[in-house]
């Protein structure tokens, strides 16, 4: 077998991770805000208040409505998902088993990027409801209302991510279930489980934590949480004479940070 890989095959098996990664790796990177190619090892998301309007003098000066600014750091990290192949081969002309090795470190570093946001709203303390009972329509509508008490924007870029638990207790509830209440307009992504309701995008998402018997699930602004990506996922193939085999390993460097806490309410939902 020989050690010589060709740049070609290195160039295409990398774009393959990146392409899988996107497409299928994260669920919630594009529910987020995100800032992309950051030099150094954080970034800063500005978190901006309110401002207020106000009436002036004739030819007086237009007043200032000092909106706060408040930085929130976002530290960056390095992640990696590797794997050792002993017949590179056979893995440059078989595209069947080269994708399955694209898509195991794609799918990887995509649940680290899911995992670094979640991480984040776990620090919500905007509480709808308890662990009591599950995803009922009475939590439902009161999630509803905090964001709308707290001037979160209703632009289309509000996103629920729920257990799979919660998903099956929505189906039980006509006005989500019914296509009657929803539309067919409201169900975007074809072939998979998400749909908007109540001005928000619903996604089922088997990574949220849970603790003892409660599943932590979130209703959220996209501007709410911020997503720093200083790397984007890249591939190295190399050979390693002691092991006769090629490593192949997958590498990001993200962090993520929660910037405004009145964006993001928590629904604690009893899971058995």
């Amino acid at each position: 077998m020989s050690i010589n890989i060709e740049p070609s095959f290195v160039k295409h098996f990398q774009s393959e991770v990146h392409m899988q990664y996107q497409h299928m790796g994260s669920k919630l990177r594009n529910t987020v805000r995100t800032k992309d190619a950051i030099i150094g090892s954080s970034t800063t998301f500005q978190k901006v208040g309110k401002g207020t309007a106000s009436t002036k003098a004739r030819h007086g000066k237009v007043p200032v409505m000092n909106v706060d600014h408040t930085p929130v750091e976002c530290a960056l990290y390095d992640y990696y998902a590797g794997d050792w192949v002993d017949q590179l081969d056979e893995l440059k002309t078989n595209n069947n088993e080269r994708e399955v090795v694209a898509k195991a470190g794609a799918y990887a570093l995509g649940r680290k990027t899911d995992e670094l946001i979640i991480t984040q709203l776990d620090t919500s303390t905007n509480y709808a409801g308890t662990g009591a009972d599950g995803l009922t329509k009475d939590k439902v509508l009161s999630a509803f209302e905090m964001l709308g008490d707290a001037d979160v924007p209703d632009d289309g870029e509000r996103f629920a991510i729920i257990g799979w638990k919660q998903w099956s207790d929505l189906l039980g509830i006509q006005e989500f279930a019914n296509a009657d209440y929803v539309g067919d307009d409201d169900l975007p992504w074809k072939g998979t489980q998400a749909k908007k309701w109540l001005g928000a995008l619903w996604m089922p998402h088997s990574g949220l934590t849970k603790t003892s018997n409660v599943r932590y699930c979130y209703w959220y602004h996209k501007t709410a949480i911020g997503h720093g990506v200083g790397s984007e996922v890249k591939t190295d193939v190399t050979w390693h004479g002691d092991r006769a085999a090629f490593f192949i390993n997958n590498m990001m460097s993200q962090g993520s940070a929660l910037v405004d806490a009145s964006g993001v309410v928590s629904m604690r939902c009893l899971e058995a």
